[in-house]
């Protein structure tokens, strides 16, 4: 290969898989860029980093700054949605070497008449870049380069940092390379931060044995805001199949009266573009949906690209399904679950082009006619990895404010690949870790590997398909625990609301599976009770608001305890102008005592200075001036959220 360029640059980070994939970001965060940088002998090599929006002419650039072991550092910050490119510039630099080098000489007292001449090569051609001021300067200083009777003169100008300054500023770009060229996707804020409930619709009467509707869900808006969830996320709303309806506890055959699984969508009142009859009226959604952003709620969509056997798809393109040679489809499973009510799209149809469209329509129906901007997305991993990677390309093309949740609790690296194919943040595995080793050694997972830079997890202690064995016959302390730690690790937390926060936890035997489960019948809830528990998420999520150090997920560090069953961290936002501490016992039905130790070098404090830790639940404060600190946390409040002030 034949090619002149002397810089090598390599392990440029953040970047996936080689460039393949897009790191993400939410507006006004930054990038902290790495690379490796070297070259042959002993040449001033500097380096930046360029980066500009993808709507941007122009590319803007920051200097990179030479750590150890040819490492080379530097930060950018993105400030609009959509893409960043960025890329790493290296180059060996003349002028600076130049300087540098006569810097040595002079410092040795060698005489430099030579070496001046040399200079005045390099400052020349910036005579007719630079300002109107440096350019008197640098006239000044080739006169003094030129002439021998201001030589003393000459060798103090020729080492200032003013010279330097003006070198670094219009650089001589000697055989410059470049790195590939890779891209950063930038969200709005609730892509790293928020907090979502989730309840039934129809399960939202006050009546006995009523169907609840979305005039039913508006009346229940002002308590959900007032807990302090800004996303209301709503099972499908569509259609339910009446062909192989699913009876209570998911039984085979459906009785007289039984309302069927959401999931199994379409019906002859319609499929993903309709509204479940019962529910009310499109105008009833276009309702709620307002009122709710009223109120700071966006309500989030169910999307669930399955189909009931009765869905007008079957009948109007069945090339979009898998038919059996005795004239059937197979339904769904998940061995061993089984879902006789839903036929699985056939996502290897030759028609497959039409049938993209058509789910890419669907979706762009919710967002453009109702203004909906965030989707729950139903069993992503069961569906081509590159259908999602375009679709949500499209989608965020026109309407970039569009979020998108994986709820997919599989395989790591499959829930990873989704991750990378865009969507927005990720179902975690968070609701079976209850150790503090598996709590710390996840967490450690998600925000020290290369996960930080496009994994966004979302922490949920339930949901409707999982009543995990932690919860079941859980105590109070125990629902407590659960919500906090999920709130606080996470930025972006959610719960499967009434049923948890009424510690619903009845199982079908051996199964992580709620008994009477509200995916096939309507359940009534006591809307208007208040307990402990909810009145403890609303403060919770109330402090999540008003710190920012909860408000991401990455920076965090996991303190030191003297007992296994107290866990303690601390967090702290980009400029450390807010930090945390929580501390929390994981024993539900004993009092706990530990000492934990302070991170004092990341607190960047010593031995014997003070701070107050101030409790953000309770209001008391405590002055804390050891390293190690004594904690007692009882099953009745089994947790500290600590403000720190130093």
């Amino acid at each position: 290969m034949l090619n002149q360029k002397r810089v090598i640059i390599e392990n440029v980070l953040p970047q996936l898989d080689n460039g393949t994939f897009f790191i993400k970001r939410i507006v006004g965060q930054k990038v902290n860029v790495t690379a490796d940088i070297l070259s042959d002998g002993h040449d001033v090599m500097e380096a930046v980093v360029q980066f500009k929006h993808e709507k941007d002419k122009k590319w803007s650039e920051t200097r990179m700054n030479a750590l150890s072991n040819d490492a080379f550092k530097a930060t950018f910050s993105v400030e609009k949605q959509g893409f960043y490119s960025y890329f790493v510039e290296s180059w060996i630099d003349y002028a600076l070497n130049w300087q540098f080098g006569i810097g040595k000489k002079i410092a040795d007292n060698q005489h430099v008449k030579s070496e001046l001449l040399e200079g005045v090569e390099y400052i020349k051609p910036l005579l007719s870049k630079v300002l109107v001021s440096d350019k008197k300067y640098l006239n000044e200083v080739v006169i003094l380069f030129s002439d021998a009777k201001s030589y003393d003169k000459a060798i103090v100008e020729a080492t200032s940092e003013k010279l330097k300054s003006i070198f670094k500023q219009y650089p001589t770009k000697f055989l410059a390379n470049q790195s590939q060229e890779l891209k950063v996707y930038v969200d709005r804020k609730k892509a790293l931060f928020s907090t979502w409930y989730e309840f039934f619709p129809r399960s939202a009467s006050s009546e006995l044995g009523k169907h609840g509707t979305f005039k039913d869900c508006e009346k229940l808006l002002p308590r959900v805001a007032k807990m302090g969830f800004d996303t209301l996320y709503f099972p499908p709303v569509h259609p339910i199949g009446e062909v192989n309806r699913k009876g209570i506890n998911n039984a085979t055959d459906a009785n007289r009266g039984d309302v069927g699984s959401p999931w199994g969508i379409g019906s002859q009142y319609g499929g993903h573009k309709s509204i479940h009859p019962e529910l009310g009226t499109i105008d009833d959604f276009k309702s709620l949906v307002n009122s709710a952003k009223k109120l700071g709620i966006e309500v989030a969509m169910d999307f669930a690209l399955q189909a009931a056997p009765d869905h007008p798809y079957v009948k109007e393109f069945p090339q979009w399904f898998k038919w059996r040679p005795d004239g059937t489809v197979q339904y769904a499973e998940n061995p061993p679950k089984k879902y006789q009510d839903i036929l699985p799209i056939y996502f290897e149809s030759d028609d497959w082009k039409n049938l993209w469209k058509e789910l890419l329509d669907c979706a762009l129906y919710w967002v453009e006619e109702f203004g909906i901007k965030v989707f729950r997305v139903d069993n992503p991993h069961t569906k081509p990895f590159y259908f999602w990677g375009w679709l949500i390309g499209e989608i965020k093309k026109k309407h970039p404010d569009v979020l998108f949740l994986a709820e997919a609790f599989t395989r790591p690296k499959i829930m990873q690949e989704l991750a990378k194919q865009g969507f927005t943040q990720s179902y975690s595995y968070y609701t079976w870790r209850n150790s503090k080793a598996e709590l710390e050694e996840y967490l450690t997972e998600l925000t020290q590997t290369n996960q930080k830079e496009f994994f966004r997890p979302n922490f949920w202690p339930n949901t409707p398909d999982i009543n995990p064995f932690a919860l079941q016959g859980a105590n109070e302390s125990t629902h407590l625990q659960k919500y906090f730690l999920a709130a606080t690790l996470s930025s972006s937390v959610g719960i499967y609301g009434p049923i948890f926060e009424f510690m619903v936890s009845d199982a079908i035997p051996g199964k992580e599976e709620y008994m009477d489960s509200e995916k096939y019948q309507i359940r009534l809830w006591d809307w208007n009770k208040e307990n402990k528990i909810t009145l403890l998420i609303s403060k919770i999520n109330q402090i999540r608001k008003e710190q920012s150090s909860l408000q991401q997920t990455n920076n965090i560090e996991f303190c030191d305890t003297t007992n296994d069953q107290v866990i303690a961290f601390y967090k702290y936002d980009d400029n450390k102008e807010n930090e945390t501490l929580m501390i929390a016992s994981l024993d539900a039905y004993y009092v706990k005592q530990a000492m934990v130790r302070l991170p004092l070098k990341s607190l960047g404090i010593h031995v014997g200075h003070s701070v107050r830790v101030i409790d953000l639940i309770t209001g008391n404060s405590y002055i804390w001036d050891k390293e190690w600190n004594f904690v007692e946390l009882h099953p009745t409040l089994p947790f500290h959220l600590f403000k720190i002030q130093k």
